[in-house]
């Protein structure tokens, strides 16, 4: 029986509960009627809850989320998603400067290789607990982490109770990496540079929504990205493609692919926030859209190999709106990685402080991770990208992001250690246009070649 995750009406509406608490909206009363008809909760690390639910729950589910989706939000004021509202709110949203910026093809490669780094070295403990990442990694005498997982020598107790993520094993694990396994965190770059190509910078939301369409396969998709395809699919528009029953529009997907929109701005943070906001408002609101103009921001601000990581993430913080949940767990995650010398108690205390509150793919929990990564590390490499995946949560994801950081600040694919580089022999897995088998080199001449686009 095929269970499709991530759309199932009874699937989502114990995830739009949450969000609507999240949100500063009142589901008190939706969550008592799902919970009188003996509506499940929300899956706890999968997509989809094991068993279909009766015609009655399903059509009761839809109800419920439009229902919920009409609640208004005592947060709306400090949370737009509007650009223009999104600009009014932030104080010190960076002037675009008038002087060209520049970056080197050697960067940007270093960009790419940092991506796949970080993200193949979460991909083995994605979805796993903060312990079970933390005793698999002490069993074989990686922690903190220096290199990739390995399942040699791992006692077979520990693996039968956290075996390993079940995709990823076979392509991730240090004995079994043979090039960059595909990956939805490589795969958003790719279509981001199919789209500048195709469209240049001042591409619309439409445009993204149609080279999704065009390039994207459906089973690639995932979270809010699988809800707006299949919303464009079901003939709504965007940005209603985002919020038309739709739970996950605050989580990490648009985060993951940022990356094109900084690297392609170099030293223009406000025009790679914008670019960012048009992509990620095809599927995410609010905060889950601040986590990509901060990235992108971030990324625009490394690009140029001027600025130190902090100077990086300030400016970051400036596209971001104040007072906003986003705005408020990254300043406080920067400041936890200044007061700690011990990165195990910096992610404690992340954890003490979202994990009873926001799914583990939330953008808010992650981006702040990523952000106390790059801090603590001073934007070293290897201290980044091993920080990051240290901390749990979607592992993969936030390694790839501070690893492309990482790898920016780093300037050159010779600065980044072997150990990393070397196990993806140049070579990228995709379903993504015609990529498939590419080399990062040849990636990062594309990607330069976009950088110098009027």
């Amino acid at each position: 029986m095929l269970r499709l995750t991530w759309v199932q009406p009874e699937d989502l509406i114990g995830h739009e509960l949450r969000q609507a608490a999240q949100d500063g909206r009142q589901p008190k009363a939706v969550a008592a009627r799902w919970r009188a008809a003996g509506g499940p909760q929300a899956p706890a690390t999968a997509g989809a809850s094991p068993t279909p639910a009766s015609r009655y729950l399903r059509r009761l589910a839809e109800d419920l989320l439009d229902e919920l989706a009409d609640l208004p939000s005592t947060l709306a004021d400090d949370e737009p998603t509007d650009l223009d509202r999104i600009r009014a709110a932030c104080p010190d949203w960076p002037e675009r400067a008038g002087a060209p910026a520049t970056t080197t093809p050697h960067r940007l490669e270093a960009a790419w290789l940092g991506r796949a780094t970080g993200c193949l070295l979460g991909k083995p403990v994605e979805k796993l607990p903060l312990d079970a990442v933390r005793r698999l990694a002490r069993s074989t005498g990686n922690w903190p982490l220096t290199t990739y997982f390995t399942a040699r020598g791992v006692p077979e107790e520990l693996l039968e109770e956290h075996p390993w993520n079940r995709r990823s094993a076979a392509t991730s694990l240090a004995e079994n990496i043979d090039g960059m396994p595909e990956d939805d965190d490589l795969n958003y770059p790719l279509l981001n540079l199919v789209l500048l190509q195709r469209h240049g910078r001042d591409f619309t939301t439409t445009d993204v929504a149609r080279t999704w369409l065009d390039e994207l396969p459906a089973g690639r998709t995932f979270t809010a990205e699988r809800v707006a395809y299949r919303n464009l699919l079901s003939g709504l528009e965007p940005p209603h493609t985002a919020r038309h029953r739709n739970p996950f529009r605050e989580w990490i997907g648009a985060l993951i692919r940022a990356d094109v929109h900084g690297w392609t701005n170099p030293g223009h943070p406000a025009a790679a926030a914008e670019q960012a906001h048009r992509d990620a408002t095809l599927s995410h609101t609010a905060n889950g859209v601040y986590a990509a103009m901060f990235a992108a921001a971030t990324i625009a601000t490394a690009a140029t190999g001027t600025q130190d990581v902090h100077a990086c993430l300030r400016t970051g913080l400036t596209v971001v709106p104040p007072r906003s949940r986003l705005a408020r767990a990254v300043r406080h995650a920067i400041e936890l990685a200044h007061r700690h010398d011990d990165f195990d108690a910096v992610v404690d205390a992340l954890h003490a402080t979202h994990a009873d509150t926001h799914h583990w793919v939330h953008a808010i929990p992650n981006t702040a991770l990523i952000a106390a990564a790059l801090t603590h590390a001073d934007g070293d490499f290897s201290g980044s990208v091993c920080r990051a995946v240290s901390g749990g949560w979607d592992t993969d994801s936030n390694g790839a992001t501070a690893g492309g950081i990482a790898g920016l600040l780093a300037g050159h694919p010779a600065a980044l250690p072997d150990r990393w580089t070397a196990p993806l022999k140049n070579r990228l897995s995709t379903s993504v246009g015609d990529f498939n088998g590419t080399g990062f080199d040849t990636l990062a001449h594309l990607t330069h070649r976009e950088t110098l686009r009027p």
